[in-house]
This record gives C-alpha cells, sequence and structure tokens, in this order.
C-alpha cells in the first residue's frame, strides 16, 4: 500500500476518535441549553452564559458537519486511488477548505456568544463589507487560485517547477504563495495569482527533470564549446542509471564584450536528489580544469 495513504487513514481512524468526542459534548450542551436540567435556572439568570452556550453549540454542531464531509470525501476518494497514486495536493486542499470553513464558524460563533443575529449584522455592515471586498480582492484571488491548484494534478508536492527565472521544488501549496525550495536550499514564496498566469515548466511531469548549470566564460582568445562540451559528457557518463545523456545540450545564452554566459542542462530522473548534487559538484570540477587547460594554453 502506498506510504502517504497508510499514513492519511492513520490520521483519518484520530480524526473520527475526535468526532465521536465532539459529538458527545455537542449532546450534553444541547441537553443542558433546550433541556429541564438543575442548570436551567441558573443559565436563565445569566443570559450571558445561555448565549455562550448556544455558540458552543453552533461552532460545534458546524465543526462536526465540516468533519463528517472531509471523512466521506477522503473515504471516496481513496477508494477511488486503490491502484494509483495518492496525490498529496488533495489532502492539503482539503484541510484548508475545512479550515476556512472552521474559520467562518468561529466568526459566527463570536457573534452569538455576544447576543449578536449574524444576519441582521452582515445586513447592516453591507457598505462595509463591500469595501472589505474590494480591499481583501487580491487575497480572495490568491485563496481561489491557491484552491485550484490543490485539486489540479498539474502541479504537485515534490514537483521540480521553473516560474518566471525561479526554478525550485513544490515544497507547499497554501492560500496565498506556492512554496519553492530551489537548489540552494533557499525558500522562494510565488504568489498563486503568478503560478497561474505566468508560463510555468515542470520538469517532473515525466518522471524526469531538467539539471541547468549556467556558466560565464573568458572570450578573449578562441574558444571551442565543443571540447567543453565533451568533457561536460564524460562527467554524464559516470551517472548512466539516472542521466539522460541523450537530451544534454550545450547553449550560449549571451554574448558579452569579453564574456560569454552558457548554459549546460541535461534530464536526470525526478527522486534523485543526492546524485544530482554529485553531478552538479562534477560538473563544477569539469567546468574548473577545462578552465584552467585554456589558460594554460594561452600562456603557452
Amino acid at each position: 500500500m502506498n506510504h502517504l495513504k497508510s499514513s492519511i487513514q492513520v490520521k483519518e481512524n484520530m480524526r473520527k476518535t475526535y468526532f465521536a468526542v465532539k459529538l458527545i459534548i455537542l449532546i450534553i450542551l444541547q441537553i443542558f441549553y433546550a433541556g429541564d436540567t438543575i442548570v436551567t435556572p441558573f443559565l436563565e439568570k445569566h443570559e450571558i452564559l445561555n448565549h455562550i452556550i448556544r455558540a458552543l453549540i453552533f461552532l460545534f454542531s458546524a465543526n462536526l458537519i465540516f468533519s463528517l464531509g472531509r471523512i466521506i470525501t477522503l473515504r471516496i476518494y481513496l477508494k477511488q486511488r486503490e491502484e494509483t497514486k495518492v496525490q498529496p495536493n488533495f489532502m492539503v486542499g482539503i484541510d484548508r477548505i475545512e479550515f476556512l470553513l472552521n474559520l467562518i464558524a468561529i466568526l459566527i460563533s463570536l457573534m452569538l456568544a455576544f447576543g449578536i443575529q449574524p444576519l441582521e449584522f452582515l445586513t447592516s455592515i453591507t457598505i462595509v463589507a463591500a469595501a472589505l471586498a474590494l480591499l481583501t480582492k487580491d487575497y480572495i484571488t490568491n485563496i481561489v487560485n491557491g484552491l485550484i491548484m490543490m485539486f489540479s494534478d498539474q502541479l504537485e508536492i515534490g514537483n521540480k517547477i521553473q516560474i518566471g527565472r525561479h526554478t525550485g521544488f513544490i515544497r507547499d501549496i497554501t492560500l496565498i504563495n506556492l512554496v519553492l525550495k530551489n537548489d540552494a536550499g533557499e525558500i522562494i514564496l510565488i504568489p498563486n495569482t503568478m503560478a497561474l498566469s505566468e508560463d510555468v515548466v515542470n520538469f517532473s511531469k515525466n518522471n524526469t527533470h531538467q539539471v541547468i548549470f549556467d556558466a560565464e566564460i573568458i572570450s578573449k582568445n578562441e574558444i571551442h564549446l565543443s571540447q567543453l562540451e565533451n568533457s561536460l559528457v564524460v562527467v554524464l557518463d559516470q551517472y548512466p542509471e539516472v542521466v539522460i545523456k541523450g537530451g544534454a545540450q550545450l547553449n550560449i545564452l549571451e554574448r558579452r564584450p569579453e564574456s560569454l554566459l552558457i548554459r549546460y542542462q541535461f534530464p536526470i530522473k525526478s527522486g534523485e536528489k543526492p546524485t544530482e548534487i554529485l553531478v552538479k559538484k562534477a560538473l563544477n570540477q569539469a567546468f574548473i580544469d577545462w578552465n584552467y587547460a585554456l589558460r594554460q594554453a594561452e600562456l603557452l
């Protein structure tokens, strides 16, 4: 069984236990609120406690409905994914939606606790609500775009992608940002709107991704790029099981007055991060050796 799927099922079993506990608490609160018990006179005397219990009943009821919807949705999803890969994006999306719904329920519960009728309150602040909607327009757009990515199979957590000039592995998809981690270990936050509006290259879709190696070489004297390419190919020959040598390319990105900016790129199997680091170190060393040999030839 898929490891991710097993961990999801373990967590869902724990959630079912919490669901039962919350249901018992809800029943007790409902008995105190609507039934004729020893605390009824006390609640009638202190109206604020009555409002608080009513708010808690609403909060637990809403939370139980959201939890039940989550349990049913995941049960159906996991059944459909018996023989295929379970996407972590789907789990992230479900968690984010449940968080948003619970946040709304908490806000309504606070209104009820202070004796405020939510519908009357929303009606009375229509103009303010419209102004808030305009001010938070960008955040709402990011949230919607984030949910679209979470339930899409085009971008998955763990994929190596390139957005604009940024390249890295997807580490998380939040309601606001797409979180990337590049080869240097730096965390890059890409707004969800940008992730869906810019051109995105997904290197992981074919079980491979492109390793990109950029360098600058002095162009004062004659340069034979074919010699450099042969030196770099020798490095790739050391890793035939993970590197696809046939897809390697050496290109000139930019011609400068006294130098050339070159790019060497090649496909490597996804999930081979330690090997990728070794290949890059070996390529750096090969380039340094070639550059040193070029300088020695100039001195002769």
